[in-house]
């Protein structure tokens, strides 16, 4: 299990240095099956890698219409901000109609859940996803 939590650390160094080398704004995006190509990697491999560089702060920017890419303005990263609240957001709102609850209802239960489980918890759950 530590060899693959380490793969997964070198795969997201490996990410990092390519975007912050070769992709560096919204124009410069590489779809995730071409970053997955160039770095000898599977494409779910190179998401979850991804994943890890955010959890850090990294500003790896990035939708399936640009690619991913780094970011060069704050403005990069507010575009991917909203992308990701919205993919958030419709997947909150597919569970509140499968358990028959309002969207507030549901997110008043996520931020109780929140509130019990610390950051810390949460960066370690991503090594393992």
């Amino acid at each position: 299990m530590e060899a693959a939590r380490d793969n997964g650390h070198e795969l997201a160094a490996r990410v990092r240095e390519e975007l912050a080398l070769f992709h560096n704004g919204a124009g410069e995006g590489i779809t995730c099956n071409a970053l997955a190509l160039a770095l000898n990697a599977k494409p779910r491999a190179v998401r979850k890698a991804v994943s890890l560089l955010r959890l850090a702060g990294l500003p790896v920017c990035g939708n399936p219409a640009s690619g991913y890419f780094y970011a060069r303005t704050p403005e990069e990263v507010e575009e991917t901000c909203r992308f990701l609240r919205g993919r958030a957001l419709h997947s909150l709102k597919l569970e509140a109609r499968l358990r028959n609850i309002s969207l507030p209802g549901l997110v008043g239960q996520v931020r109780a859940d929140i509130e019990q489980f610390p950051m810390e918890q949460a960066h370690e759950g991503a090594d393992r996803h």
